[in-house]
């Protein structure tokens, strides 16, 4: 009995480290928000063909997001505040659950040609990838989630976003 409380008093202490974490986190992007954007480099031919991407829609999000990132209009460009922040995040996280994925899901709004928007999400969430690859994380566990469609009275920037969640 007594380990069962413990363990539940070390997943609550967790959590609330890891709030504080992401609420520094946040506070430190706050004040760097609006740095210049920087396109990721792109990789070498060889290199791409090693790592397929890999769509997984049979994966279900679990839970809130870890966090999102906006992207401006009709751009796949991730801006370097923005992949540190992930990186930082994502890296955080793992280290704390080994056996956990990275799930990414690229979102885009109803309006405009749906191939087009499929694909502009798709390339969203292959740049958050390139950046958590290169911070570190393994390829393996980074997983892509097929296109989605925000539908609702949200913000149009909601439809410009990917979403990361570990687990």
């Amino acid at each position: 009995m007594a380990s069962s409380e413990e363990e539940e008093s070390t997943a609550v202490i967790a959590g609330v480290i890891g709030g504080i974490v992401l609420a520094v986190v946040a506070v430190v992007y706050g004040a760097s928000a609006g740095k210049a954007a920087v396109k990721p480099a792109a990789a070498p031919v060889a290199a791409q063909a090693a790592a397929p991407v890999m769509e997984e829609p049979e994966i279900a999000p679990v839970g809130e997001a870890l966090v999102k990132v906006f992207f401006a209009v009709d751009s796949a460009t991730l801006a370097v505040v923005d992949s540190e922040g992930v990186v930082v995040k994502a890296v955080e996280v793992l280290k704390l659950q080994p056996k956990a994925i990275v799930l990414l899901s690229g979102f885009h709004d109803p309006s405009g040609d749906a191939a087009h928007n499929a694909a502009l999400a798709k390339a969203r969430a292959e740049a958050v990838r390139d950046a958590l690859v290169a911070g570190g994380v393994e390829p393996a566990r980074v997983k892509l989630r097929k296109p989605e469609t925000t539908v609702g009275s949200g913000s149009p920037e909601e439809g410009r976003r990917v979403e990361v969640r570990v687990q």
